[in-house]
Parts: structure tokens; sequence; C-alpha cells
């Protein structure tokens, strides 16, 4: 299994964490459930360092070097992200859950209650 992490950091562009939830809850996430060979993708930001990415874990045949949905993120921030990298994954847990999907997160929170 492979995981890959892409990283921006927002502070060369117009967009911000807030401008890239709504874009997320719009249109950014559905295009994503269709990749195959993708076991999970999640997004993440960090407000203290104005960063914003994403990470996704790969099945371990999957062809990496297949056509992905085009990405928005790039578009809108206006630059490539200013760190991607491939790793192998090592190891993989789920502690234990409810065994429900924890929520789609902060983008499709009630606007104004994200933090």
């Amino acid at each position: 299994m492979k995981a890959t992490i892409a990283w921006w950091d927002l502070s060369g562009s117009g967009q911000t964490i807030d401008s890239l939830r709504v874009y997320l809850r719009d249109e950014g996430v559905d295009p994503w459930t269709e990749v195959r060979g993708m076991r999970l993708k999640f997004w993440i930001s960090d407000r203290e360092t104005n960063r914003w990415g994403a990470v996704m874990l790969w099945d371990t045949g999957a062809d990496l070097t297949a056509p992905l949905p085009p990405n928005r993120a790039t578009e809108l921030i206006g630059y490539p992200p200013s760190v991607r990298m491939v790793s192998e994954v090592e190891a993989l847990v789920e502690g234990v859950h409810s065994g429900r999907p924890a929520g789609r997160g902060l983008a499709f929170e009630e606007i104004g209650k994200a933090s």
C-alpha cells in the first residue's frame, strides 16, 4: 500500500482555507469517489501555518500514473503543491469506533460553525 501527500503553502495564493472548504463542499469531493485503486482520500488544513493539502491511501497494485480527476485545487490555488510525496505504508490500523464514517469533515459542517 502507498500513501501520497500533497501540501500547499497558501501564502502566495488568493485562496484561503475557508474558500477551499467551499470548493470541497460544492464540487471537490465527489469526483474522487470513482478513482480505481484509491482506498481513502482526506483533505487536511493547518490555519497556523496557512497550509492546505490531501492524503491518499492506495491499494498495493494501484496504478499511480493513471489519470485522476482534474486537479481543481491546483487551478484555484494557482500553483502546484509546495510538497508532494509518495511513501510506502508500513502499517495501518483502525481504532475502536462506531463503524460508521466519522462524518464528511469541516467543509460539510454548517457555515460559521467550522473552526
